[in-house]
This record gives C-alpha cells, sequence and structure tokens, in this order.
C-alpha cells in the first residue's frame, strides 16, 4: 500500500465541501451505522460470517459497506469495520456476542496489567486488512461519493478495555482515573498513538475523511474530560492534520455539548458532530464559523413514518441552516429500524434542503 494508488475521479464532493464549509447546492447527508443490523443484505451476510469476520474480510467489508449506498442516494460512505479492532491490534482478545454486544473475556481491571497491552504497534501488520477494505472499497465505489473512516477515540477506547464491555456505569474506568490518574494518563496515550497511526494508514489507504467516535464521552463530568478526553482528541486531530491538512476531520463525542467551543477552537477539527440533546442554534453559538456541524435527528425519529421524519428534519435544516452543515442522526442506526425510516430522512434532507437554497 502506497500513497500512489490510483483512484476514480470523485463525482459527488458535497460532503467534502460541507466539511470545509463551502458552499453546496444541497445539504449533504449520511448516517451513523447506515451499514449494518437494519438491512436485509447485511443480516444474509451475517448469516453465514460472525461479526469480525466480515471486519476482516476486505471483500466483504466492502460488500457490506456498499449496500446502503445502493439503497439510498446518500453523500458518503464509512468503512465497515468496528472501532474495537485498534484493542484487538494492542493484543487483547474481543468477541462480539449475539444479543449483547462486545465481551473482552480478560479485561484490563488493574494498572498492573497494563504489561500485557502490546505497544507498540504495527499497525500495517496488525490493521492491514482494514486498509485493504479502505482501498478495495474506493476502487469499488467508482468515485460515486467519498469514503469515510473512523476510529474509536482513546477514552471510549479505555472504557472497553477496563470494563469488558459497553453500557455499565464505567465504575471500573473511572476508579482508575480516581486512583491511578498517571496510569490512566500512560494507557490514553499509548491509546492515542496507536490511532493517530491507524488514521494516517487509513488516508494512506484511500480514506478521503475520517471520524473519531467518543461515544462514552456523556460518562464524564466536564472537569475529567477536560483532563481525560479532550488532549487525547486534540493530539489526534492536530497530529493527523499535521500530515494531512486537507483531509477532513469530524470529532463525535457524545454527550459532551459542553466541550464543543473548546473542540471548534483547537483547531484540530474540521466538523463536530451532534446528539439530539442540543439545541442546534446553541450548537451554533458554541462554535462559531469556526468548524462545521453534524447531526443531530434522535435515531427513535425513524419508527415515526414518512410524515413525522420529514417534519421533524425541516424542524432540524431550519435550526442548523444549510451551510457548514452535514446531515445525520444524533447516533447510530438501531437494528430493528424499518428499512423505510433512513429512506424517508434521506429523501427529506434532499428536496427540503434544495428549496432551502434555491429559495435564497
Amino acid at each position: 500500500m502506497t500513497e500512489e494508488i490510483k483512484f476514480p475521479e470523485l463525482k459527488n464532493d458535497i460532503f467534502l465541501k460541507a466539511c470545509k464549509g463551502e458552499e453546496v447546492p444541497r445539504v449533504p447527508v449520511w448516517i451513523m451505522r447506515q451499514a449494518g443490523r437494519y438491512l436485509p443484505e447485511f443480516k444474509q451476510v451475517r448469516a453465514d460470517v460472525d461479526f469480525f469476520t466480515v471486519c476482516r474480510s476486505p471483500e466483504l467489508a466492502c460488500k457490506v459497506t456498499l449496500q446502503p449506498l445502493d439503497r439510498f442516494p446518500l453523500d458518503a460512505a464509512i468503512i465497515f469495520s468496528d472501532i474495537l479492532v485498534v484493542p484487538q491490534a494492542m493484543g487483547l482478545e474481543v468477541q462480539m456476542i449475539p444479543g449483547k454486544g462486545p465481551h473482552f473475556p480478560n479485561p484490563v481491571r488493574d494498572p498492573a496489567e497494563l504489561s500485557r497491552v502490546e505497544f507498540p504497534v504495527n499497525v500495517y501488520e496488525k490493521l492491514g486488512y482494514v486498509f485493504d477494505a479502505l482501498t478495495l472499497t474506493r476502487q469499488r465505489l467508482e468515485g460515486r461519493v467519498p469514503l469515510i473512516g473512523f476510529t474509536g477515540a482513546p477514552w471510549t477506547l479505555m472504557t472497553y478495555c477496563i470494563e469488558g464491555g459497553g453500557g455499565s456505569n464505567m465504575s471500573n474506568c473511572k476508579t482508575w482515573i480516581y486512583k491511578h490518574p498517571q496510569e490512566s494518563h500512560k494507557f490514553l496515550q499509548m491509546l492515542t498513538r496507536v490511532c493517530i497511526d491507524y488514521l494516517l494508514g487509513q488516508i494512506k489507504a484511500g480514506a478521503q475523511a475520517l471520524q473519531v467516535f467518543d461515544s462514552w464521552a456523556v460518562e464524564l463530568s466536564p472537569e475529567l474530560y477536560k483532563e481525560f478526553g479532550i488532549p487525547y482528541l486534540v493530539q489526534i486531530g492536530k497530529e493527523v492534520k499535521a500530515q494531512y491538512p486537507d483531509i477532513p476531520l469530524i470529532c463525535f463525542a457524545k454527550g459532551a455539548n459542553y466541550a464543543l467551543e473548546e473542540l471548534s477552537e483547537s483547531g484540530a477539527y474540521d466538523v463536530l458532530g451532534l446528539d439530539w440533546t442540543i439545541d442546534p442554534k446553541t450548537a451554533r453559538e458554541y462554535v462559531g464559523d469556526r468548524v462545521s456541524l453534524q447531526g443531530n435527528l434522535d435515531p427513535c425519529v425513524l419508527y415515526a413514518g414518512d410524515q413525522v421524519i420529514r417534519q421533524e428534519t425541516e424542524k432540524m435544516l431550519a435550526s442548523f441552516g444549510t451551510r457548514r452543515y452535514i446531515a445525520n442522526l444524533g447516533h447510530g442506526m438501531h437494528p430493528t429500524h424499518p428499512i423505510e425510516g433512513p429512506a424517508s430522512f434521506v429523501d427529506a434532507v434532499h428536496s427540503i434542503s434544495e428549496k432551502m437554497i434555491n429559495k435564497n
């Protein structure tokens, strides 16, 4: 894999333009977890293989990445993978349990156990399958839309490594922070280094934008997030931008609305993602014209039928405006979402935003 890979010419670049604050003919839209369990064709693939086998097979990862693009007129693809491939690359076993989610049979419960976390990591050896999937997918997209790569944020990755899974009250991980701050920073810095190398490798492999998911940011107080979350997010963004200043970077720190101003002022990200717990106008006040915003429709709206979806999407677009904005959900698709939900949402974004822009 080299930087000299030749890729097809991009035909739809409105997502990239919106990331950079440039004018667009309509608001671009993509959906977190747009490739996944709500799609019948994805379930068909998963009937024969387990989750991480799909992630580790470039052919299958490419196939499921393209599935939502074949159904909906989305403006970006996001590579099918998982944030927990990073802990796997660092020598930790991760299983995906049906009906339960990720599970670490042997979590890192004590700072003394940091010695069994592999570091440093050669991402090209350990995560080459993701890079191969990106390159293959970029070729097979044939320039239809840009391809997004991603990683989990250090804090979120650390929570999984210590808790052994998601959905808890994070008592084990937060105990580390309070009792072992020095070791916590050491672990976070290890994860940060791997994330940076991983993202740089994704760009070389063909990713045209990158998103950092801090899904468990909501579990930290503003004071703790300022010490154990934000600095590592900023380090990731700045180090990646130092090498690839033209690749848009998106940060989605779920539930950390208080961090919007600081993150927007850091210069580390082009776009900040939002969940549904913040008013769009308030978010704009936090970030000014420094970054673009992405989000923030409540995913549960997609259960409510076409009329409600259009009404809520119109409200969202009216609040955000059409410049420096990318339409998305405030979190990912649910496995139980009806297939009509994303179809209505994407169509509503396209038709409503076109009218808004043409009116102006």
